[in-house]
């Protein structure tokens, strides 16, 4: 079972569209550039796609990058 998040955790927003073509690394990279956030610290970073059909949650879990996609 692949846990999720715990409780309390500190959910962020990209605001606008996102290239959902982005895996671990793209988007980690853009939590640091455009966020200015780490993608590591255990926060949640959720981005959209340009249709909104598509959401993708990046998350540490302490042992690695976690990529949600729905």
């Amino acid at each position: 079972m692949i846990p999720g998040p715990p409780p309390g955790v500190r959910v962020w927003l990209a605001a606008g569209a996102t290239d959902m073509r982005r895996g671990f690394d793209g988007l980690a990279r853009q939590v640091q550039e455009a966020l200015g956030q780490d993608p590591f610290s255990g926060q949640l970073f959720v981005f959209r796609g340009r249709r909104g059909d598509l959401v993708k949650a990046l998350w540490w879990d302490g042992q690695g990058l976690v990529l949600y996609a729905k």
